[in-house]
Parts: C-alpha cells; sequence; structure tokens
C-alpha cells in the first residue's frame, strides 16, 4: 500500500493537477474572477506580458527534465525550486532581449546558418551517432543536419543560435573595456600564492563571559528595543500541528531482511550466477547494473567497517555469509586479492539487501497511513486532524514557528513540503500526506503570522540577548586588553591565551583565496603584518581576536613573469563573466517586474477540491 501510494506522486502528478485545476477553476471563470481571455498572463517585465502558456510548457520540460536525470518523484519543494528557476530564466530573456533591441545589435540569416552548421548544440555532442573514436565528429553532425531528419530541427536550431548570437554580442559590447594591467595582476597572482602561517586567539564575549557576570535591567532592555526596533523584523511565519505515523525499524524488520538475504545466498550456492543474482536483487543500483561489481577497493576508511572486515578477510571466489552494514545486509564475493607494499587490495562484487518494513510491521504502518491519508489529508476543517489523532491513538504535536522559505524541522528530521505546503493552505487545512525519513506526516496550518515588526513584549527575549551580548562584549574587551599586557610581557600567545581561559590555535599556512578564516580584518591583518608582529585587538562584528604571525611564504616573481600572459587571458575571461553578471543584476534590481504565479497557480489540492464540490463537481468526503 505503501509503495503503491508512493508509486501516485510523480512528477507529472503534480504539474498536471496544479495546471488542469488552474484551467477548471480559473481559464473556465468559474470562480467569479475571469476566465481564459481576462487571464493570459502569468506576469510582466517593464510591461512584457509572460505569457501563462509559455511558462507552463517550460516548467513541465524542466520537470521531465529534472525527473529523466533523478530517477525519482518530485516533491512540492523541488516543484518551487524549478518554478523559480523558470521564472527567473523568462525575466532574465525579457531584460535581454530589451537590451539587445535598445542597442541595435542584429544578425544575418547567414551568420545564423553559419553558426548553426559549426556550432552544435551541446546535447548532441554526446551523441554516439554523431562520434568518431569516442569524440564528436562535426562533418557527420553537418552531415546528419543536412538529412531529411536534421531539417526537422533547423527551425528549433535557428531560434536557438539567433538568441546565442545576438546574446553575445551584447555580452561583448559591455565587456570591451575589461584589461588587467600588470600591477593588477601581480595582486591577483599574489592572493593566490602568497601564504602566512598565524596563531589566533579569539576572545567572543558570548563564549568567554559567563550569563552570571553581567546583569541586565529591564529599562536597558526597553531603550534596545526602541533604538533597534527595525532589526527585530521577521518573516511571515506558520505555526502547524501534525499527526506522524512512524516508520522506524524494529527487529522484525532486520529479522526479514536476514531471512531474505539468506535465501539470495542459496540461490547463488545452488548454482546461479553471482551477477545475474545482483541485477535482479541488489538494493544497490549502480553496481547492480553491473552484476554486483565494486571494482577494485583498497584497505582503508572511507567505507561501512563492517563490510571492509568482512570483505578483505573473505578467500576469493566464496560467497559470503550476509554482512550487516549500515546500509542493509550484504552478500559479498572476492573475484581477486592482491598485495602490495603500499596496501590491501580485492576486487569484489556484493548484493544489498536494504532493512526495510517488511511483513506484519509493514501492514501495520501501511493501514495506519491509509488511515491518515482518508481521514485527515487534504481537508478545509481543521476538525479532521484531531479525529484522526483519537481514531489512531497517535499524539497530536506542534511544531514551532516556521519562517516563509524554511523548512519543518522536527528534532534532527528535516520534513519535506511541509514549508512550502504552509504558505499556499488556509487557516485550518490540512496537509496531503508527506513522508519523510522516519514516518509519514499530515500537517494542519493553525495560524499564520505576518511579517512585520513584533510587539516589545514578542521580542522580549531577543532584546534581552542582545543587552547581555553588548555588556559580555564590553567585558571581553577587558580580557583581551590584559592578554596583549601579558604577551608583550613576555608570555608566548598560548600560554597568556590558557592562563586566561583562552582557545588559541595555529594555523597552517594558507593564501588570501583560501584563508581558514572568512573574516576580511582578520585575513588583511595576518598579511599586514611581518613574521614575528603581534596585532592590536582586532575589533570585528563577530568578537575580537589577537593574531601572531608566525611564517610567511612570498609568491615567486619569476613565476609571476612566465605565468603571466596566461594568466592574464583566464582572468580578463572571469572579469567578464563577473561584468555580466553584474550588469544582469542591475537589470533586474531597476526593472518593474510582476510576478503573478502566487494568484496563478497557489491553490491546493484541498482548496481545488472544495471549489469543484461548490460547483457540482468532485465531492469532497
Amino acid at each position: 500500500m505503501q509503495a503503491f501510494r508512493n508509486a501516485a506522486k510523480p512528477v507529472v502528478y503534480l504539474i498536471t493537477i496544479t495546471f488542469l485545476s488552474w484551467m477548471i477553476l480559473d481559464l473556465s471563470g468559474i470562480t467569479g474572477k475571469g476566465g481564459f481571455f481576462t487571464r493570459t498572463s502569468v506576469g510582466s517585465v517593464n510591461g512584457e506580458s509572460i505569457e501563462i502558456k509559455a511558462f507552463q510548457n517550460a516548467l513541465t520540460n524542466a520537470m521531465n527534465n529534472r525527473q529523466r536525470v533523478t530517477g525519482s518523484s518530485a516533491t512540492l519543494e523541488d516543484r518551487e525550486q524549478a518554478s523559480n528557476e523558470v521564472w527567473n530564466s523568462f525575466v532574465e530573456s525579457a531584460l535581454i532581449n530589451e537590451q539587445i533591441d535598445k542597442h541595435h545589435i542584429t544578425t544575418t540569416a547567414d551568420e545564423v546558418s553559419d553558426y548553426i552548421r559549426n556550432i552544435p548544440p551541446q546535447e548532441f555532442t554526446t551523441q554516439p551517432d554523431l562520434q568518431t573514436n569516442g569524440k564528436f565528429d562535426l562533418t557527420k553532425y553537418q552531415r546528419w543536419l543536412a538529412s531529411p531528419v536534421g531539417q526537422q530541427y533547423v527551425p528549433i536550431f535557428e531560434a536557438q543560435s539567433r538568441d546565442q548570437i545576438l546574446r553575445n554580442r551584447l555580452y561583448i559590447s559591455i565587456t570591451a573595456d575589461v584589461y588587467l594591467s600588470d600591477v593588477a595582476l601581480w595582486e591577483k597572482f599574489r592572493d593566490q600564492n602568497e601564504k602566512v602561517k598565524i596563531s589566533l586567539t579569539p576572545i567572543i564575549g558570548r563564549m568567554v563571559v559567563p550569563d552570571s557576570a553581567v546583569t541586565v535591567t529591564e529599562d536597558e532592555i526597553k531603550a534596545y528595543y526602541t533604538a533597534h526596533t527595525s532589526t527585530f523584523t521577521r518573516p511571515q511565519t506558520a505555526f502547524m500541528h501534525f499527526v506522524a505515523v512512524p516508520r522506524r525499524l524494529d527487529a522484525s524488520d532486520s529479522a526479514a531482511a536476514l531471512a531474505r538475504a539468506k535465501a539470495v545466498r542459496d540461490r547463488i550456492v545452488s548454482g546461479q550466477k553471482f551477477e545475474d543474482v545482483a541485477k535482479v536483487e541488489s538494493a544497490d543500483t549502480a553496481s547492480a547494473k553491473l552484476g554486483g561489481d565494486l571494482g577494485e577497493l583498497t584497505k582503508g576508511p572511507g567505507r561501512d567497517p563492517a563490510f571492509d572486515k568482512a570483505a578483505f578477510a573473505l578467500p576469493v571466489n566464496t560467497v559470503s555469509e550476509p554482512v550487516l552494514s549500515q546500509f542493509g545486509y550484504h552478500i559479498i564475493q572476492v573475484t581477486k586479492k592482491t598485495a602490495d607494499k603500499k596496501a590491501d587490495k580485492i576486487n569484489a562484487r556484493h548484493i544489498l539487501i536494504p532493512v526495510e518494513l517488511a511483513g506484519a510491521h509493514r501492514n501495520m504502518v501501511d493501514a495506519q497511513t491509509d488511515s491518515l491519508q482518508r481521514l485527515a489529508a487534504d481537508r478545509l476543517d481543521p476538525a479532521a486532524l484531531d479525529t484522526v489523532a483519537r481514531a489512531l491513538k497517535l499524539p497530536l504535536a506542534e511544531t514551532g514557528p516556521v519562517p516563509v522559505g524554511s523548512k519543518v524541522q522536527l528534532g534532527s528530521s528535516v520534513i519535506p513540503d511541509a514549508g512550502v505546503w504552509a504558505f499556499k493552505a488556509k487557516v485550518g487545512e490540512t496537509s496531503p500526506v508527506i513522508d519523510g525519513e522516519y514516518a509519514s506526516y499530515v500537517f494542519r496550518l493553525d495560524s499564520l503570522q505576518e511579517a512585520g515588526v513584533p510587539t516589545y513584549a514578542q521580542a522580549h527575549n531577543a532584546a534581552t540577548a542582545k543587552v547581555r551580548d553588548q555588556k559580555k562584549e564590553a567585558k571581553a574587551r577587558q580580557i583581551a586588553d590584559d592578554l596583549l599586557k601579558r604577551v608583550k610581557g613576555g608570555t608566548p600567545l598560548g600560554d597568556a591565551a590558557k592562563a586566561l581561559g583562552l582557545l588559541n590555535r595555529e594555523f597552517d599556512p594558507a593564501t588570501r583565496i583560501a584563508f581558514p578564516l572568512t573574516n576580511p580584518k582578520l585575513v588583511g591583518a595576518a598579511f599586514a603584518l611581518p613574521v614575528g608582529a603581534l596585532s592590536g585587538v582586532i575589533d570585528t562584528p563577530d568578537g575580537l581576536y589577537v593574531i601572531k604571525v608566525l611564517q610567511k611564504t612570498p609568491a615567486d616573481s619569476a613565476q609571476f613573469v612566465k605565468d603571466k600572459d596566461q594568466m592574464r587571458s583566464e582572468a580578463i575571461r572571469g572579469l567578464r563573466q563577473e561584468r555580466v553578471r553584474e550588469f544582469i543584476a542591475s537589470l533586474h534590481s531597476s526593472a518593474k517586474i510582476v510576478d503573478r504565479r502566487t494568484d496563478v497557480f497557489n491553490k491546493t489540492t484541498a482548496q481545488t477540491d472544495a471549489a469543484l464540490a461548490a460547483q457540482g463537481g468532485k465531492q469532497t468526503p
């Protein structure tokens, strides 16, 4: 039942339901908001409409491509991400085309034809029929292009090629002045090659000063809140209850997996080929396609220790008994053993039998999940969740605040889809059944807290923490001054830090671009100070720090002269790409963009069912 229910949630289901619901409820006009002729746009860019049909086709293609690549069903989060990516591509295209028109950039039919013949679409360069000796063959491609089949693609290629030519010319026009002088190039080379080794002691107030060392008054808290009210602004936030049907494995599931693993081993011992059984039975799909082959394995870390211990102890061509690892039970066969001075090596293959819900335990979980689906999922009646909790004798639990754009986290488990669903739902509505790693859930939206500044009472705890941290920072500065005084008096930095209960760490030599610390003040100080020098107290938004430079390795100027021309070419290419990104970002920031996707596509299943039922269509149970 669980597998059947999961099979009903592929990407096509998500796309089709959303689109058809919109067509029925909106294009038909039965919602009272107008029909097709009053709403054909999903948004606009500087007044240029983005048509619903074009957007939906692009989204469908994106989701289908995703499913082909991953081979798995899409979640609501996947669709939300795809929708954003497709929307951004439409917006960017509209902005770029506007600039192409503005700058009167054109191309000719001959240029487009030449581009098609000599620069094939990327996906065609990997086609086996267009390769010779494993490499793309331009002559074969051109021959195919001239064939009746190839000619059918030409109109598509023409549109793509014309767009790319025009874009390239626009990008060239906005990056033509990009240049790097020798001085700027040397600075870049130095950043990549000069290294410094430091000793660092952080003095972070909230970490080194205990709460008991500071006192905070109500007047101070109120004053801070009044002076920093805007900093407490919070996003729209959902509050939910949920019922969960646990799917955690128990001893009966492990016993069932072991019994299956033994039966699989018996088939091999009885004469069936290991590779044939692996292709059918192994849950490790990557190796199953190869008959279970794992290739050459070297003894050492990186794999499950139980698997390694069994595999490297196994005689060649012997079929192991089931070996339990964190992934399930393995049937292992070693096909070759070698040993050299560096490491033991084996060639092995395996069949993986996962430990999963099975037998009576699976039947019970499936029955509970089906009841959860039947009694509580996709309802507008808030009492449905309470009813199913009583019926299944399961607790009704709370999620805590869920800010828009975040995922629902329950303990250490991150639950998919619920965070997206909550901001499409109406208060009191229940979600579809959502499968997490360890349970299946139905959520109920209890309330939505709108974005804005919380009241003093609501922000009291946060404001208290801020005031306390400020006072801790003041005391941390006293500790930092004491640390400097001790070091200047002759005590090594590490010893002085230890005496004050502070941490001290030495970092391996590193360059500016691969420095282990991201704070720019610390990076700047590390490279500015001479060897043996001690910094003052470096005050950063993260806290206070003291640095001592232990070692420096300068950049090799001779190597710079040797590599300069190649570096310039690569650096200019990168700068041009950055210029294009900045150009597009500036177009976005100044454009008038209207995004109506929420109005058009934001109905949940429960809302759609209710609207259809109200019109005499599908009746809700």
